[in-house]
């Protein structure tokens, strides 16, 4: 007889847990500190990325489904991210970023790797705060 199978219950199993959300949060720094074509991205964050990387491991573990950690001290990613100064440009940089550390992750179901790209990169652009001056185009 055979045994069912169960479907994972949250997209953090679903991806693999804490190695796979590492594994991308590694990749997207990566990317963000030695790809030119994220220069803006790179320019707008402190020289040291331990600490945000370890606050995008946290954030993307509970936004998944994972530990809950990252929202029970409180914060709002949008928040957070108000003090910095975040074009269009930047905003895509960003997802951009995102979405190659996600599709590297050739363990991830493609369904699953498509939706985080897209809701993330959704997310990074709902954070622009900077307006380029139509004079200036």
């Amino acid at each position: 007889m055979d045994q069912p199978t169960t479907k994972p219950a949250t997209p953090y199993e679903a991806l693999g847990g804490s190695d796979v959300i590492e594994r991308i949060v590694a990749r997207f720094y990566d990317l963000m500190d030695n790809d030119p074509a994220y220069a803006e991205l790179r320019a707008i964050h402190a020289e040291d990325l331990g600490p945000v990387q370890a606050g995008l491991k946290q954030f993307l573990a509970a936004w998944t489904g994972g530990p809950k950690n990252w929202f029970d001290q409180g914060k709002c990613v949008m928040s957070l991210h108000r003090a910095f100064p975040i074009s269009a440009e930047i905003g895509e940089q960003w997802a951009d970023a995102m979405a190659r550390a996600i599709a590297e992750q050739r363990d991830i179901a493609q369904d699953l790797s498509e939706a985080m790209q897209i809701r993330l990169a959704q997310m990074a652009r709902a954070m622009v705060n900077q307006q380029k001056d139509a004079a200036a185009s």
